[in-house]
């Protein structure tokens, strides 16, 4: 009988993002700081919790991270994301959001997760996510997270 520890395998998480938008569509991203993703733009969220409903995750993460009262309103997509360097994989829900405020703005109040707030257009979004590889230039500091990569591949419109 081996007395050797087993190292488990490492099994997908899931993660929720939330699509907030304005009165002129734009989208509230964050610059991420502090973990898997570092220097990258992503929507507020986080992980679902034991017994969470998705929509319950969106609303919650975005008020922690955000400030912003949301109502959770429709399943937009799901993405597999696999973060190979990291030994990380996460199955990302994103969901459609309404603030409750209109006229209330995102603050950063995780600031060890996150640098800023931005209200940005989702034809932008696009744009950076088309130049992902630049390293000089105007894209070279509008790197996505990888969920937010996969959600413009499969929702180019929203």
């Amino acid at each position: 009988m081996s007395t050797q520890p087993t190292q488990e395998a490492p099994h997908p998480r899931v993660g929720v993002a939330a699509i907030v938008r304005n009165n002129q569509g734009e989208v509230v991203v964050g610059k991420r700081m502090g973990s898997h993703g570092s220097g990258s733009w992503a929507l507020p969220g986080g992980h679902l919790e034991f017994g969470e409903t998705y929509f319950a995750c969106a609303e919650r993460e975005t008020l922690e991270e955000t400030g912003l009262e949301v109502k959770a309103l429709r399943l937009v997509t799901v993405t597999d994301d696999v973060f190979a360097d990291l030994n990380k994989h996460y199955v990302t829900i994103f969901v459609l959001c309404e603030r409750k405020d209109s006229a209330k703005d995102p603050q950063v109040l995780e600031p060890e997760k996150c640098e800023s707030w931005h209200w940005i257009r989702w034809d932008e979004l696009r744009s950076w996510g088309a130049h992902q590889d630049d390293t000089t230039g105007p894209f070279a500091e509008k790197k996505l997270f990888l969920p937010m990569i996969h959600l413009i591949q499969q929702s180019p419109e929203l």
